[in-house]
């Protein structure tokens, strides 16, 4: 497993994409999407709602367990990923390409987003 060296994760396990015209794209990181098993549902937050870094925003349920999802920052939700919530495998089977889960106008990042090799450290992947 080998996090993507261009993303910056959080502790929670979600990444976040470079911002481009000030918006990041989110999403869960493999070890997460391994973690929970074969996921069946994503709640996601709305467009439009503010989101806040380390505070939940939606819900992934899997075969085995409900998790929160958490923002790794804080801004306003400018589009969801509509193919994840039609197909929540997505999450499983490409977690760093088209099972990306919502995009932010970024207004506030935290300090203490890791690197991928500081993330592959922390999750011991």
């Amino acid at each position: 497993m080998s996090n993507p060296q261009q993303l910056r994760y959080s502790k929670e396990h979600e990444w976040l994409t470079a911002a481009e015209n000030g918006v990041s794209a989110v999403g869960i990181t493999e070890h997460a999407a391994n973690a929970l098993g074969d996921v069946v549902y994503v709640q996601l937050p709305e467009v439009g709602d503010t989101v806040t870094a380390g505070e939940t925003c939606g819900e992934l349920e899997s075969t085995k367990s409900v998790s929160d999802l958490y923002s790794p920052v804080s801004g306003e939700v400018t589009e969801t990923n509509e193919d994840v919530v039609n197909d929540p495998s997505l999450v499983n089977t490409a977690p760093f390409e088209g099972g990306w889960l919502f995009k932010v106008r970024v207004s506030e990042e935290p300090k203490d987003l890791l690197s991928a090799d500081e993330y592959t450290e922390f999750s011991g992947n």
